[in-house]
């Protein structure tokens, strides 16, 4: 993984934040590791690096991977089968890659929520 400069992971996360803005029920979180979720199910992050994660239903998945020649995300050494790793270039096409934004959103939100975990006594 190519280490990213600073102005570049900066011009980055506006893209980021110009595309969680497309849809006006998902707010951006996380102040080192921006991400977005719903029900407690994270579906999108930035990692440190600057690579945008995409979370996707199985068969829009595949499309994705195949159709922007892409890979599954790694990250600390684990695959997450269910995260694809956004190409650069797409990741400045907003209104491309706002349809599987709003896949993503529609799979997470279909998940059952998780539960809160409680505060320690």
């Amino acid at each position: 993984m190519k280490r990213t400069s600073s102005a570049e992971y900066s011009e980055r996360l506006k893209a980021y934040d110009k595309l969680v803005a497309t849809n006006p029920e998902v707010q951006r979180k996380g102040a080192t590791v921006p991400y977005t979720s719903v029900n407690g199910h994270m579906f999108s992050y930035l990692s440190k690096s600057g690579e945008l994660a995409l979370r996707l239903p199985a068969d829009a998945l595949q499309t994705f991977l195949e159709k922007y020649n892409t890979s599954l995300c790694k990250q600390y050494g684990v695959v997450q089968k269910e995260y694809a790793i956004v190409p650069n270039e797409l990741l400045y096409k907003t209104q491309e890659l706002k349809h599987f934004f709003d896949l993503s959103y529609g799979y997470v939100r279909s998940l059952k929520p998780k539960q809160a975990k409680r505060g320690k006594v």
